[in-house]
């Protein structure tokens, strides 16, 4: 029978990706970090983090100019607030190498960022071409992670304060692992 508490004394942990910026590390784009103790205090007992932050590892630096999706016709599209770069292709191309990597390490589920435009896994703040926002778009390296890895259990930060959704998620990851042998 499936226990926790069983789990964890076997000895390793799952590998668990994360936004980094949960973890406490400044590394977003204004240099603040968004520390979420339920992640650092409690979480950190049943997981290995694996942290990610696709904006930093693609080289964008801290401070940075603001990203946000804007929707186009070929699909969405990433882009700098101010500037209007256009990082859509070089986040895409980082996100395939990324989650490769993930995949070889090997990862057993993955913690994003709520309402990030690179790491969002729903409802994130979405552009027109006239301005106007919606909230119904997907983080730009989150898209990739999900096609990619479709079984992966996966989750947002704020959705974890629920301990219903916690525990589900808990045993999601440790069923993966044991699933795929690693």
């Amino acid at each position: 029978m499936f226990t926790l508490e069983g789990e964890v004394q076997r000895g390793v942990k799952p590998r668990v990706g994360i936004s980094l910026c949960l973890l406490g590390e400044k590394v977003r784009h204004d240099g603040g970090h968004k520390l979420d103790r339920l992640m650092t205090e409690v979480l950190a007992e049943c997981f290995e983090w694996v942290p990610v932050c696709p904006e930093v590892e693609l080289g964008m630096g801290v401070p940075r100019e603001p990203i946000r999706l804007v929707s186009a016709a070929g699909g969405d599209r990433l882009v700098g607030v101010d500037s209007g770069t256009d990082w859509t292709d070089r986040m895409s191309a980082y996100a395939e190498e990324r989650v490769t990597q993930l995949v070889a390490a090997p990862l057993h589920g993955f913690i994003l960022k709520k309402g990030s435009p690179s790491c969002g896994l729903e409802r994130v703040e979405r552009h027109d071409a006239a301005g106007l926002a919606t909230n119904d778009g997907v983080g730009a390296f989150a898209r990739v992670l999900l096609r990619r890895l479709p079984a992966l259990p996966v989750e947002e930060e704020g959705r974890l304060s629920d301990a219903y959704r916690r525990e589900s998620f808990i045993r999601r990851v440790y069923a993966y692992r044991r699933m795929n042998g690693t």
